[in-house]
């Protein structure tokens, strides 16, 4: 939504808004947008009265303003449905769908197109740090939009990603999620195969070449031409090949067709970035871009804020601020850091937020997802549907604190020179980066 604002205000739009809980970095880019935001909701929020209201997905019937708008008769629509008729309704859409890896991949082609000087347009779930802003207008031919498959709105209950009509669509990779709308996978695969039907005969699919839950979508019926990625060691074949050169993924080389179209040496981390990356660049090439090119870019690519992002550096321990919100997320973020700093001692500490983590859905998997750290915390907040034990009985080395200052003063405690702290929230969990940063801090200062 904050993106959608940005989007508004560069169309010439006066935009206003209402959140709660906001946290940087969509805050801070409200804020240096000069987009005005109110905190809570409430009618009065809606005078003087707006031309449109657009509302987004995580309100309901019953909120104060939703209330008040339909009492009032204000004019609304969707975040999706305004972003098409608006925006995207003459360009070239390109869309990164998928459970995992949406927002880096979509900052990562947003990146290929801009360097290949296509202008072209975005709106991410994130702050790619290669632009500092999670959305701009662009120019009139491209648009890159990270696509996800939650709801729409209270009165639209299809996947947001109907309503954009991509002509290159990339499905990243496919596995449940988001419990609280959907009730099982084939309810999320029905609304990718949705996805499918809106792609034309003349664009392209992309998809992994090892995703069976993204071949059933297929096989429900496809009209347009499809590639597929790989890294070298998956048994099936695949028009794209990323060729690892280190272990932890930070140089690779791209093949295409059999061809080597180059090698990519980056900051990023872990073979789910590589595989991104393919991704990314199948995407940009079809839009135009040379393989070359895109190799190219990908080599001046910085992450998006939040994803392993380096928050600190403080008597020799390492503090990252990391978006994982999915076991399969957690682990391969984890994997990957672990590739990097080998024997160096890894503390994951997670924050479960997000409605599918709060519901509990995913307890049984987390004790592996947090295999490859040295330690975990795993944080018991008060609206945690279920028993952190649960997980740490799984596992000697993973504790459960139900305060975030406990967890701060713990790590003020134990770590050490050379340790790498990850925090795993999809929320301000607190604001344990900046409270840990401030003990090791004042820690070094004492020492």
């Amino acid at each position: 939504m904050g993106g959608l604002a940005v989007i508004a205000k560069q169309l010439g739009h006066r935009v206003t808004g209402s959140d709660q809980n906001v946290y940087p970095p969509m805050s801070t880019q409200l804020q240096e947008q000069g987009i005005g935001l109110m905190q809570g909701y409430s009618a009065s929020n809606l005078q003087p009265a707006p031309d449109l209201v657009i509302i987004g997905n995580a309100l309901s019937r019953g909120n104060p303003e939703v209330e008040a708008v339909l009492n009032q008769g204000l004019d609304y629509t969707s975040g999706a449905e305004w972003l098409y008729d608006d925006v995207l309704r003459t360009r070239w859409v390109l869309a990164v769908a998928g459970t995992h890896g949406k927002t880096t991949t979509t900052g990562m082609l947003t990146w290929i197109l801009d360097q290949a000087g296509c202008e072209p347009g975005f709106l991410v779930g994130g702050v790619p740090l290669n632009f500092g802003l999670s959305a701009r207008l662009g120019g009139e031919r491209m648009f890159v939009i990270e696509a996800d498959e939650y709801d729409t709105a209270f009165f639209d209950k299809r996947s947001k990603f109907v309503h954009y009509r991509p002509r290159t669509a990339i499905l990243n990779n496919l596995e449940y999620d988001h419990a609280d709308i959907f009730p099982d996978l084939a309810a999320i695969q029905r609304q990718f195969h949705h996805l499918v039907r809106t792609v034309p005969g003349e664009g392209l699919i992309i998809v992994p070449a090892n995703d069976p839950p993204l071949a059933e979508v297929l096989r429900q019926g496809c009209w347009t031409p499809v590639q597929r990625t790989r890294l070298e060691d998956d048994p099936e074949p695949a028009e794209w090949e990323a060729r690892l050169l280190e272990a932890d993924a930070s140089r690779f080389e791209v093949w295409c067709q059999g061809a080597n179209c180059g090698e990519v040496r980056w900051e990023l981390t872990g073979q789910h970035n590589a595989r991104n990356a393919m991704s990314a660049i199948a995407g940009a090439v079809h839009a135009g871009v040379s393989p070359e090119q895109a190799v190219a870019a990908l080599g001046r690519f910085r992450n998006v804020k939040r994803r392993l992002e380096i928050r600190a550096r403080l008597g020799g321990v390492t503090l990252y601020d990391d978006f994982a919100h999915h076991p399969t997320a957690i682990r391969t973020t984890l994997e990957g850091l672990r590739a990097r700093v080998g024997k160096a001692r890894i503390i994951a500490v997670l924050e479960p937020r997000s409605n599918t983590m709060r519901m509990g859905v995913h307890v049984d998997a987390l004790a592996d997802s947090l295999a490859p750290a040295d330690q975990a915390v795993i944080f018991q907040a008060p609206d945690l549907g279920w028993d952190a034990a649960r997980v740490a009985a799984a596992s000697q080395h993973i504790s459960v604190s139900d305060s975030v200052d406990a967890i701060v003063d713990q790590l003020r405690r134990e770590t050490r020179s050379g340790d790498h702290v990850v925090f795993m929230s999809n929320g301000g969990f607190g604001g344990i980066h900046t409270k840990t940063a401030e003990v090791l801090q004042e820690r070094e200062r004492l020492s």
